[in-house]
């Protein structure tokens, strides 16, 4: 009988885990080469800060809006659906920027960022829904690592591209991986409608809760959303370590993609690792981690040698691993089932504010002074691992799973 009850949810998890490993292909595929190619099409170190957060903030911004919505409507499905079109169908026409358009690349990136934000909180309710059978941290895990996988292949197939065109003309090579990506972002939408036939109301994964709980502003709550802003404002977006590494010319830019490859499979199976975790120890894995990443700048953009670029970027991939995985079970834990798609509006809206700050100012500080943007990454990060353990002191009644 628990077999029975459970299987479904697995699958569904595993389907919508195929959805994100798909449209990482794209979307991590094209991230990992945003930096070089709006620096290509004219854009400074300032501008990409910018518009790394800025997109991030857009598309929070957004998501409080589009999560109330779900939670009104219930149409989880359609819109997921429509967010995915646009959020995949953009990143092709990144194909169309030609020289100096740096400012039409920003329009596309910030409008995939749109797609992001009315397809993220339905999705992640409706995951959501199916975890309170396999448990948050593990759901949230296993997405993640097949998240990441996507995003391990997206970088690695624009690698082949980006080789097999040549040294020629750099422009026209990243036109056409571009184009390229759209394949995965095809097959993302297949994908999707196939999960939508099989499984057309995933709320009946989780019963319903006999109590009538509002979500509330709590003091573990607080707590939580100052550890992830102070965590959101200092981590530095990849975009700047990939224009960073080629403006010194550690690597080839061929080679860049592979990099972000790297980093995107430590994230997969540090995400494994915390997931696991997060359902024995709530969030006191995440200080741990958040430990273990802090110091990547110093590595990156400091010390200056290959070995320690690499360092750097594992450090990276471990926070990203952490950060995807916990801080969306944390909130699954935390709010009832009737409110979950504005918990999550709000939890993406705090995280894209802060980093959007961070971004900007972190970018501005790399053209002005590199050891100050250093200096204030770090410890930005540090600062949240005491927030962090008061969150866990105030909530861990609350956090512990079923």
């Amino acid at each position: 009988m628990e077999k029975r009850k459970w299987t479904p949810a697995l699958l569904f998890i595993v389907l919508m885990g195929l959805v994100s490993l798909l449209s990482d292909m794209t979307h991590e595929g094209a991230r990992s080469i945003y930096g070089v190619f709006l620096s290509m099409t004219g854009a400074s170190a300032a501008a990409i800060g910018f518009v790394s957060g800025f997109g991030e903030l857009l598309g929070n911004a957004l998501i409080l809006v589009t999560g109330y919505i779900a939670d009104k409507t219930h149409k989880y499905w359609m819109m997921t659906i429509i967010g995915y079109s646009i959020n995949l169908l953009a990143i092709p026409a990144l194909a169309l920027v030609p020289e100096n358009g740096w400012i039409l690349a920003c329009a596309l990136i910030f409008i995939e960022r749109i797609g992001r934000a009315i397809r993220k909180p339905s999705k992640s309710t409706m995951v959501s829904f199916a975890s309170k059978q396999l448990g948050e941290g593990k759901t949230f895990a296993i997405l993640e690592f097949m998240d990441q996988i996507g995003a391990f292949l997206g970088p690695v197939m624009l690698f082949f591209v980006l080789m097999a065109k040549g040294e020629g003309n750099q422009l026209s090579a990243y036109h056409l991986a571009f184009l390229v990506l759209g394949i995965p972002a095809v097959l993302t939408l297949v994908v999707l409608l196939i999960a939508r036939r099989k499984f057309p109301d995933p709320s009946k994964f989780e019963k319903e809760s006999t109590i009538k709980e509002p979500l509330k502003i709590k003091v573990s709550f607080i707590l939580y959303l100052a550890a992830i802003s102070l965590f959101a404002f200092g981590f530095i977006d990849f975009p700047m370590i990939t224009m960073h590494i080629s403006r010194q010319g550690l690597v080839s830019i061929t080679i860049l993609p592979l990099l972000y490859a790297g980093a995107m499979i430590v994230d997969a199976f540090a995400a494994l690792f915390f997931g696991w975790f997060y359902d024995k120890y709530g969030l006191r894995v995440l200080m741990l981690s958040t430990l273990i990443s802090a110091t990547f700048s110093l590595f990156i953009f400091y010390v200056g040698s290959l070995e320690a670029m690499v360092i750097g970027i594992i450090m990276w991939g471990i926070g990203m691993g952490a950060q995807e995985t916990i801080l969306k079970a944390a909130v699954a834990t935390l709010v009832p089932k009737k409110s979950r798609s504005i918990g999550f509006g709000v939890f993406e809206l705090t995280f894209g504010f802060s980093w959007f700050l961070g971004s900007w100012l972190l970018g501005y500080l790399y053209d002005v002074d590199i050891n100050l943007m250093i200096m204030i990454s770090i410890g930005v990060q540090l600062l949240a691992i005491p927030v962090f353990y008061g969150t866990y002191r105030s909530s861990k009644q609350a956090l512990k799973t079923d």
